[in-house]
């Protein structure tokens, strides 16, 4: 058995949200074929006031063994770092934060907020919200950059707004039944089974990217990336591998890729004209290009691409 607390932060609840609706396995299958304990959830438990105090003093006295902290939404820490922006249970959320952290087997940070801080992070940032162990691409946070649990491992990051049900259940999972310590995480401490491919990879629109054919919203058969800001090229998420209700994706649904598991996000701290529009030098240049290419390399395959791709398409009139 595992016990899990869980708390919430700066946050809009959507990660709770989407974890209720985790399918492989459910929340409920969670329970009674994995052996999860919660111990309190702030949607989904009964204990109220005073008893969760209780609840929170009892793990960290020890009283109540705590082998899983999931923390959703920002560390709140203003003003000035008193952290009464956010009170909870009689005291700064972040005070709970730290002691319970510090007390869990193991820490997971769920969602954007929870990561790097995600929307309440971007300048100016009036609540000096910061992620657990990231502040956007910086290691730091609030636990700081030589956090590790007593488990031995950093905090354990599932980004996304939200992330993706099965991505968090999965996890769990991998520490009620003991393999947690086989699981790798990459330099954002993402664990790579969820996190090594790009969106693009299994995107239907993959095709029209490399023939550099531009799309939009609702039209089928181009690239949402040289119009409408589609980050999928550059993102790393397994969203077109497991799809969203076993069913689609952003992109499936010609809806570009917000980006949202990269610690840049949002993206270009939501300036103006950064929002569903790729932005570009020159006026056709974008920007930003696929990961691990230089605009220059891109533009010639994407143009050697098209070229190709539309000589197949003559070639088939004529025939």
């Amino acid at each position: 058995m595992a016990n899990v607390l869980w708390l919430q932060g700066g946050a809009c609840s959507g990660n709770t949200m989407s974890f209720l609706n985790a399918q492989e396995p459910t929340v409920v299958e969670l329970v009674t074929d994995f052996g999860i304990n919660i111990i309190w959830h702030p949607s989904m438990a009964l204990e109220i006031g005073q008893q969760v105090t209780d609840i929170l003093n009892d793990c960290i006295s020890g009283k109540i063994h705590v082998d899983i902290f999931v923390f959703e939404g920002t560390v709140i820490q203003g003003p000035k770092g008193k952290g009464t922006m956010n009170y909870f249970c009689e005291r700064p959320m972040q005070q709970w934060v730290k002691e319970l952290a510090a007390i869990a087997q193991y820490v997971i940070a769920i969602g954007d907020c929870a990561t790097w801080g995600g929307i309440p992070a971007v300048p100016p940032n009036p609540t000096d919200s910061t992620g657990l162990q990231f502040h956007k691409k910086e290691k730091g946070g609030y636990l700081g950059a030589e956090f590790i649990s007593k488990g031995g491992m950093p905090v354990i990051n599932i980004p996304g707004c939200p992330a993706h049900p099965d991505w968090i259940t999965q996890i769990l999972v991998a520490v009620s039944t003991g393999r947690i310590k086989d699981v790798l995480i990459d330099s954002f401490h993402r664990p790579t089974t969820f996190f090594s491919d790009f969106v693009q990879t299994g995107c239907t629109n993959a095709r029209a990217f490399s023939e550099k054919v531009s799309g939009g919203f609702g039209k089928r058969g181009g690239c949402l990336f040289y119009e409408v800001g589609c980050r999928g090229a550059m993102t790393n998420a397994s969203c077109n591998r497991i799809l969203w209700n076993r069913h689609s994706s952003k992109t499936r649904a010609n809806h570009p890729c917000l980006g949202c598991t990269e610690p840049g996000f949002p993206h270009h701290d939501l300036a103006k004209g950064s929002i569903f529009k790729t932005i570009k030098y020159l006026g056709f240049l974008p920007k930003e290009v696929a990961t691990g290419e230089n605009r220059l390399s891109h533009y010639f395959k994407s143009g050697v691409g098209k070229i190709i791709g539309s000589s197949k398409k003559i070639f088939k009139t004529t025939i």
